[in-house]
Protein backbone atom coordinates (compact mmCIF):
# COMPACT_ATOMS: atom_id res chain seq x y z
CA UNK A 1 0.00 0.00 0.00
CA UNK A 2 1.30 2.85 -0.85
CA UNK A 3 2.10 6.06 1.20
CA UNK A 4 -0.76 8.76 1.39
CA UNK A 5 -0.46 12.22 -0.15
CA UNK A 6 0.13 15.30 2.27
CA UNK A 7 -1.10 18.60 1.32
CA UNK A 8 -1.40 21.91 3.73
CA UNK A 9 -4.75 23.72 3.16
CA UNK A 10 -4.37 27.63 3.15
CA UNK A 11 -7.28 29.70 4.98
CA UNK A 12 -9.19 30.44 1.59
CA UNK A 13 -9.45 27.05 0.54
CA UNK A 14 -11.53 26.30 3.54
CA UNK A 15 -13.44 29.27 2.79
CA UNK A 16 -13.65 28.11 -0.89
CA UNK A 17 -14.53 24.44 0.76
CA UNK A 18 -17.46 25.89 2.43
CA UNK A 19 -18.64 28.25 -0.79
CA UNK A 20 -18.08 26.12 -3.46
CA UNK A 21 -18.99 22.41 -3.92
CA UNK A 22 -15.73 22.32 -6.29
CA UNK A 23 -13.03 22.80 -3.71
CA UNK A 24 -15.63 20.53 -1.14
CA UNK A 25 -15.96 17.24 -3.41
CA UNK A 26 -12.07 17.56 -4.40
CA UNK A 27 -11.34 17.40 -0.58
CA UNK A 28 -14.19 14.41 -0.31
CA UNK A 29 -13.26 12.44 -3.08
CA UNK A 30 -9.29 12.28 -2.32
CA UNK A 31 -9.40 11.90 1.23
CA UNK A 32 -9.13 8.31 0.86
CA UNK A 33 -5.16 8.80 -0.67
CA UNK A 34 -4.70 11.99 0.71
CA UNK A 35 -3.95 13.80 4.21
CA UNK A 36 -5.19 17.17 4.13
CA UNK A 37 -4.08 19.19 6.70
CA UNK A 38 -4.31 23.40 7.97
CA UNK A 39 -2.70 25.36 10.99
CA UNK A 40 -5.53 25.82 13.65
CA UNK A 41 -4.88 29.96 12.54
CA UNK A 42 -6.61 29.04 9.18
CA UNK A 43 -9.63 27.65 10.83
CA UNK A 44 -9.50 30.49 12.68
CA UNK A 45 -9.98 33.06 10.02
CA UNK A 46 -12.21 30.20 8.34
CA UNK A 47 -14.42 30.66 11.43
CA UNK A 48 -14.62 34.41 11.54
CA UNK A 49 -14.83 35.31 7.58
CA UNK A 50 -17.50 32.80 6.51
CA UNK A 51 -20.69 33.51 8.38
CA UNK A 52 -19.81 37.06 6.90
CA UNK A 53 -19.79 35.78 3.25
CA UNK A 54 -23.11 33.90 4.10
CA UNK A 55 -24.88 37.01 5.39
CA UNK A 56 -23.33 38.96 2.27
CA UNK A 57 -24.67 36.11 0.34
CA UNK A 58 -28.05 36.45 2.23
CA UNK A 59 -27.37 32.86 3.44
CA UNK A 60 -28.02 31.77 7.37
CA UNK A 61 -24.25 32.38 9.19
CA UNK A 62 -25.03 29.07 10.92
CA UNK A 63 -25.06 27.30 7.93
CA UNK A 64 -21.54 27.96 6.80
CA UNK A 65 -20.15 26.85 10.67
CA UNK A 66 -22.41 23.48 9.71
CA UNK A 67 -20.82 22.91 6.43
CA UNK A 68 -17.19 23.92 7.79
CA UNK A 69 -17.90 21.31 10.65
CA UNK A 70 -18.68 18.71 8.15
CA UNK A 71 -15.12 19.10 6.60
CA UNK A 72 -13.28 19.64 9.47
CA UNK A 73 -13.13 15.83 10.06
CA UNK A 74 -11.52 15.56 7.12
CA UNK A 75 -8.94 17.89 8.23
CA UNK A 76 -6.27 17.48 10.25
CA UNK A 77 -5.74 20.62 12.01
CA UNK A 78 -2.50 21.63 13.47
CA UNK A 79 -1.44 23.13 16.58
CA UNK A 80 0.80 26.08 16.63
CA UNK A 81 2.35 24.17 19.48
CA UNK A 82 3.54 21.71 16.77
CA UNK A 83 4.73 23.73 13.94
CA UNK A 84 5.97 27.23 16.13
CA UNK A 85 9.45 25.10 15.71
CA UNK A 86 9.17 26.44 12.61
CA UNK A 87 8.07 30.02 13.09
CA UNK A 88 11.85 31.71 12.40
CA UNK A 89 12.00 30.09 8.76
CA UNK A 90 8.90 30.07 7.90
CA UNK A 91 8.67 34.15 8.76
CA UNK A 92 12.31 34.58 6.69
CA UNK A 93 10.53 32.66 3.41
CA UNK A 94 7.43 34.87 3.33
CA UNK A 95 8.28 38.27 4.48
CA UNK A 96 8.58 39.96 1.50
CA UNK A 97 5.17 38.68 0.73
CA UNK A 98 2.79 38.63 3.85
CA UNK A 99 4.41 37.11 6.98
CA UNK A 100 1.00 36.77 8.65
CA UNK A 101 0.66 33.43 6.46
CA UNK A 102 3.94 32.06 7.99
CA UNK A 103 1.60 29.63 10.04
CA UNK A 104 0.84 28.07 6.66
CA UNK A 105 4.77 27.60 5.44
CA UNK A 106 5.61 26.71 8.71
CA UNK A 107 3.18 23.31 8.86
CA UNK A 108 4.39 22.81 5.11
CA UNK A 109 7.91 22.53 6.56
CA UNK A 110 7.23 20.32 8.96
CA UNK A 111 5.25 17.77 7.05
CA UNK A 112 7.41 18.39 4.16
CA UNK A 113 4.76 19.05 1.83
CA UNK A 114 2.63 21.25 -0.22
CA UNK A 115 0.80 24.25 0.33
CA UNK A 116 -3.23 24.40 -1.66
CA UNK A 117 -4.17 27.55 -1.64
CA UNK A 118 -4.99 30.68 -4.36
CA UNK A 119 -3.07 33.46 -2.52
CA UNK A 120 -0.11 34.06 -4.71
CA UNK A 121 1.99 35.27 -2.15
CA UNK A 122 3.37 31.59 -1.04
CA UNK A 123 5.03 31.88 -4.52
CA UNK A 124 8.57 31.85 -4.27
CA UNK A 125 8.93 30.52 -0.23
CA UNK A 126 10.56 27.81 -1.31
CA UNK A 127 8.06 25.53 -1.12
CA UNK A 128 5.45 23.78 -3.66
CA UNK A 129 2.45 25.63 -4.06
CA UNK A 130 -0.90 23.86 -6.03
CA UNK A 131 -3.99 26.46 -6.65
CA UNK A 132 -7.26 24.98 -7.25
CA UNK A 133 -7.41 24.93 -11.42
CA UNK A 134 -4.01 22.45 -10.94
CA UNK A 135 -4.84 20.76 -8.09
CA UNK A 136 -5.96 17.22 -9.54
CA UNK A 137 -2.74 16.88 -11.11
CA UNK A 138 -1.54 16.66 -7.68
CA UNK A 139 -4.09 14.64 -5.90
CA UNK A 140 -4.59 11.73 -8.87
CA UNK A 141 -0.56 11.40 -9.28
Amino acid sequence: MSTPKKIVLDANILVRAVLANKVRDLIQEFSPTTQFFTPDLCVDDAVKYLPMLFQKRNLPPDDALAVLAGLIHLIEIVDVDVYAGYEVEAKQRIVVRDVHDWPIVAAALLLDCPIWTEDNDFFGCGVATWTTDRIRLFLSV
